[in-house]
């Protein structure tokens, strides 16, 4: 079963339920190596994003990515708000003028939104940022091993896994690189977002494969 702008209304709002409901763990997170500010900025940020999607009626992929990045970064105009808006931004260059997408698909649509904030944000795995978190499930995605919900599951364990991973990595960006060595002991809140964003995913697809075929 194909994938629609009108199918990913759901994949938005789950999204934007996820990081609301993760609001204070991402806000403690980032209190400890940032300013504290994550949680709302994800909550906000995602809000304003699912917001579009519900009442946009744009059929073209690559119109409804670009733009539900656009509002997202209007939204949240931060340092994070505007990566994750980058993401979704370079996803709507992948998919420019598609009108639908398969299910083995979404690994090229990760793989848009990492490449998206990667540029924007000039890291790279190992520096202990939400790259550490989206690059392994990103590896699973691409595979095309699996069902989609074998994929998507594979998927959020290894976003899990990268998250306990940036607990042996020094930051190399932002506010948490002024820790330095100290900064090692802890989960890097933006990895945590990745986690959500494969979560939602997961969510996603459990979702739909208990649909009935008609």
């Amino acid at each position: 079963m194909t994938i629609d702008t009108h199918g990913l209304r759901r994949l938005f709002a789950g999204w934007a339920q996820l990081m609301t409901a993760s609001k204070d763990v991402l806000t403690e997170l980032d209190s400890v190596v940032g300013d504290g500010d994550l949680g709302l900025t994800m909550s906000d940020g995602f809000a304003a994003a699912s917001q579009y999607a519900q009442h946009s009626d744009e059929r073209d992929l690559g119109q409804f990515f670009y733009q539900a990045g656009k509002t997202m970064a209007s939204a949240v105009p931060s340092t994070m708000g505007t990566l994750m808006a980058s993401g979704l931004m370079q996803a709507g260059k992948a998919f420019k003028g598609r009108e639908s997408m398969a299910p083995d698909e979404m690994g090229t649509f990760f793989q848009a939104w990492f490449d998206g904030v990667q540029q924007r944000g000039k890291a790279r795995p190992g520096e202990k940022t939400f790259l550490d978190g989206l690059a392994p499930a990103v590896a699973v995605l691409t595979s095309s091993q699996g069902s989609p919900a074998a994929l998507a599951r594979e998927a959020l364990l290894q976003a899990q896994h990268g998250v306990r991973q940036t607990t042996t990595m020094v930051a190399r960006h932002g506010r948490a690189a002024i820790h330095g060595e100290r900064s090692r002991a802890f989960v890097d809140p933006g990895a945590m977002v990745a986690q959500l964003l494969v979560q939602g995913y997961f969510n996603f697809v459990q979702e739909r494969e208990q649909e009935p075929l008609c």
